[in-house]
């Protein structure tokens, strides 16, 4: 019976990390390869003071999305998806933050769903499923 519900949270553990990492890869590279003006048209009024912001944070998104799943898939390091999770969960309690700084809390709702999946992810991998580095 444990075995079974093991073998279920790892399934729903992969469907999180899949999902999520589509999500920052998808955010990541909207931010890094969208030009200035249109991501100041697209509500980051922030990116007009600060270009250098949201190139950052894209980047930084796409490679944690990458260290969702890649460690884990490949079996190398997969302790490096756990740390994935809680960076993005770190970068998404700063944009809350941002949001709520800017009053914009209605645009914080996102943010606080995607880091409460990325905590889910971090505590399932470390805790609950792990998943083992290759021999």
């Amino acid at each position: 019976m444990e075995q079974k519900k093991s073998k279920g949270m790892h399934v729903v553990l992969w469907i999180a990390q899949v999902l999520l990492a589509g999500m920052f890869l998808m955010a990541g590279s909207m931010k890094t390869f969208t030009p200035i003006p249109e991501l100041v048209k697209m509500g980051m009024t922030w990116a007009e003071t600060m270009p250098f912001m949201p190139r950052f944070i894209g980047i930084s998104e796409m490679l944690g999305g990458l260290g969702l799943v890649l460690p884990s898939l490949l079996r190398i390091q997969p302790k490096l998806t756990v740390a994935a999770a809680y960076s993005l969960l770190i970068v998404m309690i700063m944009a809350v933050v941002v949001h709520i700084v800017e009053n914009d809390a209605a645009h914080s709702l996102m943010p606080l769903l995607l880091g409460g999946i990325a905590l889910f992810i971090a505590w399932g991998r470390s805790k609950r499923v792990p998943i083992l580095a290759r021999d």
